[in-house]
């Protein structure tokens, strides 16, 4: 069948569509009723007003013929007004009015009519436009159906791909943590320390710049390999229960710049393989992976130079190796050590509050610490530490009972270890 064809059953269009036909004269409505009931829902509107409503409503039109010349809110005003509705705006509207110029059909296409049929109508013309403009819509809707999918099958992916990359993150991380018998669930807690940090700091003038946009994301996302470089510290000085010798020490500082040069390592090995067209796309991940060279190489630098490895100080020391480095600070103070017993919330606070240690980024955040809701949100962050007493781990090997932890937070009691809960 041509488009100039009459259709003259059922089968030569889809019944499931509603047309709404607008027009003030109800011998109009008479007429294209008549034609169009047999092969579609029709719905009728007398005025420009009523029309809207209509248009509105359930069901929605899938087509809307529209006269132009109406009392009150002509077809012109009623199109605009359609337009700009969200929830009309994409409805095709073909005008049908006596005006048959080309003057009045050019301005009638100019308001956003998709066509411009004059009276009196042929029916044969009449269908077959309709026909054309329906199948046009069943298109452009499938064609939105198949964007939202492939919308959500991207938002899906990325979902997945991040993590993948979250869990390859947490895995790398802990190779560290695992031979680290005073850790526990170090990464994860000055994770949670930083990112809380990190959100009150980002309006602050010094640090907006440092954390805008993605920055933000990238430094929590990349805290937990802070300590990356201790797969590069010896057991006997990583596992050692007791304070380390100064020589030890010396090894131990170390681990920031094994740790930095491993991911600098890893990006140079990357870029080997991948052309200059490829970078591009690309520049996020690499950006991530110097946010996580940089707290790897610069957590233990101290605001007052006093640190290691490079000594910088100040504003020299990159903000988010800052963040890290009192997060760092902050959860050795709330943990057991074979040195020393575990602080209190209250007491590490004061610690930072006070400036003792020479925090890197301690002068600035002074009004979060300083904030009487800011330590119970942090108190409330803060998962129950998992220690094992450093006898019994070092009898159940270089792996401690991950199961230990699980018990305690499922509040089963474990004989002979040893719980430090957050304060509160």
């Amino acid at each position: 069948m041509t488009s100039a064809q009459p259709i003259t059953s059922p089968q030569d269009m889809p019944s499931a569509h509603t047309v709404l036909i607008v027009d003030d004269t109800p011998q109009n409505l008479t007429v294209l009723g008549e034609l169009l009931q047999p092969f579609y829902r029709v719905r009728v509107a007398n005025s420009g007003e009523r029309a809207l409503r209509v248009a509105a409503s359930e069901p929605r039109p899938d087509l809307i013929l529209l006269d132009v010349m109406m009392p009150g809110l002509d077809g012109h005003e009623v199109l605009r007004r359609l337009r700009a509705e969200p929830s009309t705006a994409a409805i095709p509207v073909i005008f049908i009015t006596a005006m048959d110029s080309a003057e009045n059909e050019e301005f009638g296409l100019s308001f956003g009519a998709v066509d411009y049929i004059t009276k009196p109508i042929n029916p044969a013309i009449v269908q077959a436009r309709i026909k054309t403009q329906l199948e046009l819509k069943q298109a452009r809707d499938r064609l939105a159906r198949q964007n939202e999918w492939l919308e959500a099958e991207v938002a899906r992916r990325m979902r997945e791909n991040l993590l993948i990359q979250d869990l390859s993150i947490r895995a790398l991380a802990s190779l560290a943590e695992v031979r680290d018998i005073e850790t526990g669930h170090h990464i994860l807690r000055t994770q949670i320390y930083v990112q809380l940090l990190a959100k009150a700091l980002r309006e602050h003038p010094r640090f907006r710049e440092a954390l805008a946009g993605k920055r933000l994301d990238m430094v929590v996302k990349a805290a937990p390999l802070h300590d990356i470089g201790k797969v590069g510290i010896p057991d006997a000085i990583l596992r050692k229960p007791g304070r380390l010798t100064s020589e030890e020490f010396e090894i131990m500082k170390t681990h920031p710049v094994i740790g930095a040069e491993a991911i600098h390592k890893a990006v140079e090995q990357v870029l080997e393989g991948v052309s200059e067209a490829e970078r591009e796309p690309l520049d996020h991940a690499f950006d991530f992976l110097e946010v996580a060279r940089e707290i790897a190489l610069g957590h233990h630098e101290k605001w007052d130079g006093s640190g290691y490895p490079e000594g910088l100080d100040g504003d020299r020391i990159p903000v988010s190796a800052r963040l890290m480095a009192l997060a760092d600070v902050f959860d050795a103070l709330m943990s057991r050590r074979v040195y020393k017993p575990p602080m209190s919330l209250d007491e590490a606070s004061a610690i930072i509050v006070e400036g003792r240690g020479q925090h890197s980024i301690r002068r600035w955040s002074m009004p979060f610490w300083s904030d009487a809701s800011a330590l119970p949100r942090l108190r409330r962050a803060m998962p129950i530490p998992c220690s094992i007493p450093p006898t019994r781990q070092h009898e159940r090997g270089p792996y401690p009972d991950r199961g230990l932890c699980a018990r305690r937070l499922a509040g089963r009691p474990v004989r002979g270890a040893v719980v430090a809960r957050a304060p509160g």
